[in-house]
């Protein structure tokens, strides 16, 4: 499992503030310590004044991390690169990585993702934005190279580009849960299992509400208390059996539908803002749901009314 850092910064969405760093600081300690080790960011995480924000949090985490230099060198941070518009050049795209690494304050990411495809609106700008990846990893500024929001058509694209080039696509991720689990998610997943591709999930807790916190009396604020609203009334055959199997186990919610992901082969990165977000789900570590659990709740999923949006950047 790894830790997504998308709230870090981000104000319009998760309310962060800047009184929280503190905290975060002892979040990132105790996941390194735990042997949690693997970090998702994106150069444009943040809003208004703070984007790249979670990017300058994390290198200044990991310099004031007080554990040992061992466990700081097993420190993995991934990050993601926007597609944005005027990037239309390869060297553009490695130009936003030494951006991210000056932010994070290091020599080498261990993975270099593109954000999203372009597929679906600008197709002549996706080369460009693959040979970058492919720049970046001949200069040595990235180990590994990934993708974000890709579909299985584009994804094999991207690894056949990739490969002709001799550069190995590790990781791809798609948000993946008990909320977001249709045919599409499956054939990514299937097609990372043939050709040796890491599925990364994000928003494995679908934005929070497979924690179970919340309901249509209790929604957070801004637009996830809208969505929440449209989707949490069709919730309740999955809810209930989250329940039931987090009761038997001696589990949280939360910690059940992250274990589902764990036993689907894909590596969630839950977001967290507090130590005991953080700590809730370090529990969903060292144990197995069993085949029939995770039958049940395959099909307590199929059983919702709707599922959540789909990022609009997915391509087929």
């Amino acid at each position: 499992m790894g830790i997504g850092t998308w709230a870090w910064g981000n104000k319009f969405l998760w309310d962060y503030d800047e009184r929280m760093d503190e905290e975060l600081q002892e979040v990132f300690n105790l996941a390194v310590n735990t042997g949690v080790n693997l970090f998702d960011t994106a150069d444009s995480y943040g809003t208004g004044r703070l984007n790249g924000r979670s990017e300058l949090l994390l290198g200044n985490f990991i310099r004031e991390f007080p554990g040992s230099e061992q466990k700081r060198k097993s420190i993995n941070i991934a990050t993601k690169f926007a597609a944005y518009p005027w990037r239309l050049t390869a060297r553009q795209v490695v130009l936003a990585c030494k951006g991210s690494l000056r932010r994070l304050q290091c020599d080498q990411l261990a993975i270099g993702q593109l954000h999203w495809s372009t597929a679906n609106y600008a197709p002549l700008q996706e080369q460009a934005l693959w040979n970058g990846l492919v720049a970046m990893y001949e200069e040595g500024l990235v180990q590994a190279v990934g993708v974000s929001n890709y579909g299985p058509r584009q994804l094999e694209k991207v690894h056949s580009f990739l490969e002709r080039k001799g550069v190995p696509l590790s990781t791809a991720q798609v948000q993946f849960s008990l909320l977001s689990n249709g045919p599409e998610q499956f054939e990514v997943k299937d097609l990372c299992q043939s050709l040796g591709i890491k599925l990364i999930a994000y928003s494995p807790l679908g934005l929070g509400m497979l924690t179970g916190k919340y309901s249509l009396k209790t929604l957070p604020k801004g637009p996830r208390g809208s969505l929440f609203r449209q989707i949490l009334p069709g919730l309740e055959p999955l809810m209930r059996r989250l329940s039931t199997i987090s009761q038997k186990r001696g589990k949280t919610v939360s910690q059940v539908a992250l274990n589902w992901c764990l036993c689907k082969g894909t590596i969630p990165i839950p977001g967290v803002k507090n130590l005991r977000q953080a700590k809730d789900n370090l529990g969903a570590l060292g144990w197995r749901l069993s085949n029939e659990e995770v039958l049940q709740l395959d099909a307590a999923s199929k059983q919702i009314s709707r599922g959540m949006i789909q990022n609009i950047f997915q391509t087929k």
